[in-house]
C-alpha cells in the first residue's frame, strides 16, 4: 500500500489501527499489531493508572514500532492517567467519550499526537475546533459504548468527510479488507478495527468470551443501556434483565444499580457468559476462528489489495 496521511502521521506501514478495547487491549495485543505494521493501542479504560504504566513499559519492551493509548475521557481518575501518559512519554493518544477540548491542548503541549473518536459530523467539527490531529468516525455497529445518534458507519463516514478535512479513520463493523476498501471509497484514510483484534490469540479477553463471540449469528448483539451510555453487547441473561427493566421504564439510577461495578470485567475478562456484560461488535457474526493478530492484519491487507484490483478491472 502507498503512504497516506494516516500512515505518515503514525509512521506505520498499514493504515490499520487496533481499537483500544477495555479488557481486550493489553500490551501483548498492541505490540503484536504494531509489529505487524499497524498501530496497536493499549486500552486504558479498564486499567488503574499503575496498571497502565506497566502495560506501556511492557509494550515498549516488546516492540520498537509506534503504539499508543486509548483513553475514555469520562474515566474517573483521568488526571492520574494523564500523568502516566506524560511521565511515560506516550507519543499517540486516542480520546473518546468526552469533550476533546478538555485535554487536547495539554497533550499536544507534551508532544502527543491526539486523535478523537466521534459518532457524528457535529462532534467531528467540535474535535477539529479542538485542534486534534485526526478523527475516528465510529458507527453504531461497533461493540461497547456508542454514540446516541445510532448512525451506521457507512452513512457516517461521508458526512464526517464533508464536515472536516482532517485525516479520517473509519470504525465500526470493519473486520475485512473488503470493508476497508469500502471505507476508503467513502473518504476514510484508515480504519480502526476492534472486534477482529478482540478475537485473536493476543487479546486479553477470556477464552470463554472469545469462543462465545465466534459462535454468534446475525442479530445476536443489541444496542442497549440507552438511558445511560448506549452499549452494544451480546444478548444473554444480563442483557435480558436490562431489556426488561428498560421496557418497564426503569430510571437511569435503577439501571446503574443493576449494572453495578465490574460488569464488563466479569463478562469479557473473567468469562461469565450469563451475568457478564459481553461487549462486542455486530461484525462478530462474520468471525469464526481465533487467530494471531498478525494473521488477522495480513489477511485484511491481502483482501484489501485483491478488492482494489478487482474493482479497477470493473467497468460500467
Amino acid at each position: 500500500m502507498s503512504k497516506n496521511r494516516i500512515t505518515t502521521l503514525f509512521d506505520i506501514r498499514y493504515p490499520v489501527i487496533q481499537g483500544g478495547m477495555a479488557w481486550c487491549s493489553g500490551w501483548r495485543l498492541a505490540a503484536a499489531v504494531s509489529d505487524a505494521g499497524g498501530l496497536g493501542l493499549i486500552g486504558a479504560g479498564s486499567m488503574h493508572p499503575d496498571t497502565l504504566r506497566e502495560h506501556i513499559r511492557k509494550c515498549g519492551e516488546a516492540t520498537r514500532k509506534p503504539f499508543g493509548v486509548n483513553i475514555p475521557l469520562m474515566y474517573p481518575r483521568i488526571e492520574e492517567i494523564m500523568t502516566v501518559i506524560r511521565e511515560e512519554k506516550v507519543p499517540i493518544v486516542f480520546t473518546s467519550a468526552g469533550n476533546p477540548q478538555t485535554w487536547t491542548e495539554t497533550l499536544k503541549a507534551w508532544g502527543v499526537k491526539v486523535i478523537h473518536v466521534v459518532s457524528s459530523s457535529r462532534f467531528a467539527r467540535k474535535a477539529a475546533g479542538a485542534s486534534v490531529d485526526a478523527i475516528v468516525a465510529e458507527g453504531f455497529e461497533a461493540g461497547g459504548h456508542n454514540g446516541r445518534e445510532e448512525t451506521a458507519t457507512f452513512t457516517l463516514i461521508p458526512q464526517v468527510r464533508e464536515a472536516v478535512d482532517l485525516p479520517l479513520i473509519a470504525a465500526g463493523g470493519i473486520a475485512s479488507g473488503q470493508a476497508m476498501a469500502a471505507a476508503f471509497a467513502l473518504g476514510a484514510e484508515g480504519v480502526q478495527v476492534g472486534t477482529r483484534f478482540a478475537l485473536t490469540g493476543e487479546s486479553s479477553a477470556a477464552a470463554a468470551f472469545k469462543q462465545r463471540c465466534t459462535s454468534l449469528e446475525e442479530g445476536d448483539t443489541i444496542l442497549t443501556l440507552k438511558k445511560l451510555s448506549p452499549t452494544r453487547m451480546i444478548k444473554n441473561e444480563f442483557c435480558q434483565q436490562v431489556q426488561d427493566m428498560e421496557d418497564r421504564g426503569a430510571s437511569p439510577d435503577a439501571l446503574r444499580q443493576l449494572l453495578g461495578r465490574g460488569r464488563s470485567r466479569k463478562g469479557i475478562f473473567e468469562g461469565d457468559l450469563s451475568e457478564g456484560e459481553l461487549e462486542i461488535g455486530q461484525i462478530a457474526s462474520q468471525i469464526k476462528e481465533i487467530i494471531p493478530a498478525r494473521q488477522a492484519l495480513e489477511e485484511m491487507i491481502r483482501q484489501y489489495t485483491h478488492t482494489i484490483r478487482r474493482l479497477s478491472q470493473t467497468s460500467l
